[in-house]
């Protein structure tokens, strides 16, 4: 039976918060903010470095058995060259006597197979905070190494240093066995540093000197961590982002901003969160690209009042001129919220007499539209340039939520985290999603449900999925000028009152045309997702009192909003 864990003493001026199989000592003052609504983003970012580490050795473990087989292979070859050189100079005829032992192959002193071990990674945490995220990872993640747990601040050292006490997790002498006297140093399964983050990160960009895991988890913005992030992660590693600045990335209140952090302008859009995704993406595509490396997003998620991104990071010149065809500009309509993808460039692959594939890279033409939308006459503003290639690797979050689904006791906001990712894996590979009741307010029409929507778009032979960034929404391979003919349709039996309609109205433009389709609002039997079968927690529901990313921490410095 085992001993009944210690009692925790809490000391006079703190407070003590358990999550999962930590706990931290809080200080009355906000000397080291703690979010505990962010439970969420800490049980994701658990799941899916475990995952990535999963999947990292079973890729390693792929390349070491092929090169055991080229290895054995090439002993078989001198083996048998071998054998061929001694037939030659006549011995392979030379038979032991009759009755003399032939030698017998025994299992006694053969050597076992070799097993392969995984690799244990080391996680960098550029913005500690309190040090809760850094302890849950050493904790909660059989192959975690060690993590590097840093913040510039004295103040949230010093609490990291004492929660990192508290769980057992810091530098300390053990006695090998019972019936030793002899004294070991245990190394800290959480190594604290005090100092710059990106001058830290900086410091571990030399190849030998690469962590396997890096976690930008700032208040505010990570722009300013990008480009150390990106050349500090090893091949194929895992780098994890969080900005909770959407006043800048999901309205058009501070564009230049906008423009000066990630290199693009917001969407002014029922999408923009999404929007939001593209752009923190196209941040890290290009940073990374100026160092020779690429992105692979793995799960990019637009989540209450921040996103959370999570891409593995590699160095290839021939992906990186990938990324040219991966980025577009953005022309969206200021009435009924058209778009219109105007790609920076296009690649073409040129196949050989041989099979061989040579790229060429190209400009893309344009522009795809006037100045005007061709739907309902109104401006086109220009969003991005943003990321336009996929948001998620559905594989990988397959693997996450079927490792969420086999430990639902292991997250405090499992039910969310499922829900979530159920969506995510469901998503179309399209840019932006719609949802019905926006679309109508633009017709000034009764607004048809979600699923007679969704059936319209699969009668008429188009894709359609639903998006995790927003309730009620609709991602579809049609376009919206095929979206405007669903509802002129739909606007056939359910009529508009045009007399409450000014003639200068985007909705008497959409509604001068006719459908060039007779649409279908019967239940169709694809309308009805897997997400939609069973009930999941897919959006926030009720704000909390810790709702929002709270108030900044005192300091002179962006601090995590998170830890």
């Amino acid at each position: 039976m085992s001993a009944p864990a210690p009692t925790l003493i809490v000391p006079e001026g703190f407070t003590l918060h358990k999550e999962n199989t930590s706990a931290i000592l809080l200080p009355a003052s906000n000397d080291a903010f703690l979010n505990p609504v962010q439970e969420f983003n800490r049980d994701l970012s658990v799941a899916c470095i475990r995952t990535w580490g999963d999947l990292m050795n079973k890729e390693k473990e792929k390349k070491w058995r092929q090169s055991l087989e080229r290895r054995a292979k090439k002993a078989e070859a001198g083996h048998k060259a071998k054998k061929a050189k001694t037939e030659e100079n006549g011995h392979a005829s030379e038979q032991p006597a009759e009755g003399a032992a032939v030698p017998q192959e025994t299992s006694e002193g053969t050597q076992a197979p070799p097993e392969f071990r995984p690799q244990r990674f080391v996680i960098l945490e550029a913005l500690s905070a309190t040090g809760l995220r850094s302890i849950r990872y050493a904790n909660e993640i059989p192959l975690v190494k060690y993590v590097i747990a840093n913040d510039l601040s004295p103040a949230a050292v010093e609490a990291m240093r004492r929660n990192i006490e508290l769980n057992d997790m810091h530098e300390k002498e053990v006695s090998p066995s019972e019936s030793s006297s002899e004294k070991v140093v245990r190394p800290a399964k959480v190594r604290v540093n005090e100092g710059d983050a990106c001058a830290l990160m900086y410091n571990h960009r030399a190849e030998r000197n690469r962590v396997d895991v890096v976690d930008l988890d700032p208040y505010g913005t990570a722009a300013p961590f990008v480009d150390a992030s990106v050349q500090c992660v090893n091949d194929g590693g895992l780098l994890c982002v969080t900005c909770t600045d959407m006043s800048v990335l999901a309205t058009t209140n501070y564009p230049e901003k906008c423009f000066s952090n990630y290199g693009g302008a917001p969407v002014k859009a029922e999408y923009c969160h999404e929007a939001a995704l593209r752009l923190v993406l196209h941040t890290l595509a290009t940073s990374a690209a100026r160092y020779g490396r690429y992105i692979q997003p793995l799960l990019s998620l637009s989540i209450d009042f921040y996103v959370r991104i999570f891409v593995r990071v590699y160095s290839s010149p021939i992906d990186v001129k990938k990324v040219f065809s991966k980025t577009a500009i953005y022309y969206v309509c200021t009435g009924c919220q058209s778009f219109y993808e105007q790609p920076i460039g296009r690649m073409i692959e040129n196949v050989s007499g041989k099979g061989n594939v040579n790229l060429h890279f190209k400009a893309h033409t344009g522009p795809p539209v006037s100045e005007r939308c061709p739907e309902c006459n109104s401006a086109l503003h220009a969003a991005g340039p943003m990321w336009s290639g996929p948001l998620h690797d559905p594989e990988f979050v397959g693997s996450v939520l079927g490792h969420v689904e086999s430990n639902e006791d292991k997250y405090g906001t499992s039910a969310r985290m499922k829900g979530m990712l159920t969506v995510a894996k469901e998503e179309l590979d399209t840019p932006f999603y719609f949802t019905p009741s926006r679309v109508s307010s633009h017709f000034h029409c009764v607004c048809p449900s979600l699923d007679e929507t969704a059936s319209a778009l699969l009668h008429a032979g188009y894709k359609v999925s639903r998006s995790h960034a927003c309730a009620g929404s609709l991602k579809t391979t049609a376009t919206y000028a095929d979206i405007h003919d669903i509802f002129r349709s739909w606007v056939k039996t359910h009529p508009v009152r045009m007399d409450k309609i000014s003639e200068n109205s985007p909705a008497r433009h959409l509604l001068s045309k006719e459908p060039r389709i007779e649409a279908n609002f019967k239940r169709h039997p694809d309308s009805v997702t897997p997400s939609s079968k069973v009930k999941l927690v897919r959006y926030q529901q009720n704000p909390t009192p810790n709702w929002g990313p709270g108030a900044k921490p005192s300091g002179k410095r962006k601090r995590n909003d998170d830890d």
